[in-house]
């Protein structure tokens, strides 16, 4: 039989996901991949009934319908500070995850470098693999996720035609501070680079922390590609509603991209979500306070267990030290913690491209009785973790 492409050889399937597998096979509270297990906003939910009952069945324009582009841009001004154009400067993908690969595939050749901080979210490396780029990784320091600035500059001096910027950060939670992102801004202009800003978390930031849009920062908007969806904000990940929003001599390559990729997205859950588009600001204030709720709660909960961790400052996840238990399979433990213990983690190694193997991710987007339970369970980790199992 004739060989399978090689570029697909190069990365596994989705740590993340697998491990949501693991944790329906064992009935573990699955605090592996990043979903809520509660509902979005009423009004969004009848507003897809009611969109269900119409006629709106069929294929919307490729790159977004109208009235979705429309009000999405009216939003994301709003928040950016700066004007955009629903007409030239904006594609709906299916999720941010197909954003990020229409992004790659827009701006970047055969052998063009990318670069990636460690850790990443799994995605980027396979989105450079298919795109046929080489990533560049630059680390991202526990316990802090600072970068080195000389190290970043030796990075960009190899000419990357990208930086893949994700704010704030998953799997960390880290908010790049204004300074950095000026530093970034800069080595970006010094040596010509674009810059793919994956925002999806843009409205779960803790106090005192601020988001940047990236494309809001002088001289940025020409260079810069930000990629987001409506995901995490309205808590409809099954959706699969993302965008790009781009200058539009960009935006005019990204959306042939996109339209031989998936040809569109769902135009009932387009019609539909124009509703949670024209929330007013009140809901993002509420949703940040749902999420500062949650993250005290799931914190709190890890100190008394004594878990070492890192605080994050945006997003739903948190990185957990589980050196205490001389850690070196990241994985077996992870998929120990789902059969024993009855709560699912990803393992750290699948976002660092260092060996890095005392470190899981948790996340904390699940109803607050969710979390108690799962802290609840994860009283019995020392109890059950067998002598023999140490050093695995």
């Amino acid at each position: 039989m004739p060989s399978l492409s090689e570029r697909t050889e190069q990365f596994t399937d989705s740590v993340i996901r697998r491990m949501t597998r693991v944790a329906n096979q064992y009935g573990a509270i699955n605090l592996s991949q990043g979903f809520p297990d509660f509902d979005p906003p009423d009004e969004l939910k009848a507003a897809l009934k009611k969109v269900a009952e119409g006629s709106v069945h069929q294929y919307a324009v490729t790159w977004g319908a109208q009235n979705f582009r429309q009000a999405l841009a009216e939003k994301q001004a709003r928040f950016m500070g700066i004007p955009i154009d629903p007409e030239t400067q904006i594609v709906v993908t299916c999720g941010s995850t197909e954003a990020m690969m229409a992004a790659m595939m827009t701006v970047c050749n055969p052998q063009d470098k990318v670069i990636v901080f460690s850790p990443f979210y799994e995605n980027y490396a396979a989105d450079a693999i298919l795109s046929g780029a080489e990533p560049i990784y630059v680390p991202l320091k526990p316990p802090h996720f600072h970068f080195d600035a000389n190290e970043l500059e030796a990075a960009f001096a190899q000419h990357p035609k990208a930086l893949i910027l994700c704010n704030p950060s998953n799997p960390t939670g880290k908010v790049f501070s204004p300074d950095e992102l000026r530093l970034i801004a800069g080595l970006a202009e010094k040596y010509d680079s674009f810059v793919i800003a994956d925002e999806v978390y843009e409205h779960i930031i803790y106090e005192p922390y601020r988001h940047t849009y990236f494309a809001a920062l002088p001289g940025m908007f020409e260079r810069t590609i930000s990629c987001s969806s409506l995901s995490k904000t309205y808590s409809i990940t099954g959706w699969r509603l993302g965008y790009l929003i781009a200058p539009a001599y960009i935006i005019e390559r990204a959306k042939k991209v996109h339209d031989f990729l998936t040809v569109g997205a769902a135009s009932p859950l387009q019609e539909a979500a124009v509703t949670a588009l024209r929330f007013e600001n009140g809901y993002y204030k509420q949703l940040q306070k749902i999420y500062e709720e949650k993250r005290s709660l799931f914190l709190e909960g890890l100190k008394r267990l004594n878990l070492p961790f890192t605080v994050p400052q945006g997003a739903y996840y948190v990185m957990v030290d589980v050196s205490e238990f001389g850690c070196t399979d990241d994985l077996r433990f992870c998929e120990w913690l789902a059969r024993e213990v009855g709560v699912a983690a990803v393992p750290g190694s699948a976002f660092f491209r260092e060996d890095i193997r005392h470190l899981i991710r948790f996340h904390f987007a699940k109803k607050n009785e969710t979390l108690e339970a799962a802290l609840n369970r994860l009283e019995s980790i020392r109890h059950k973790l067998p002598q023999t199992a140490r050093g695995w």
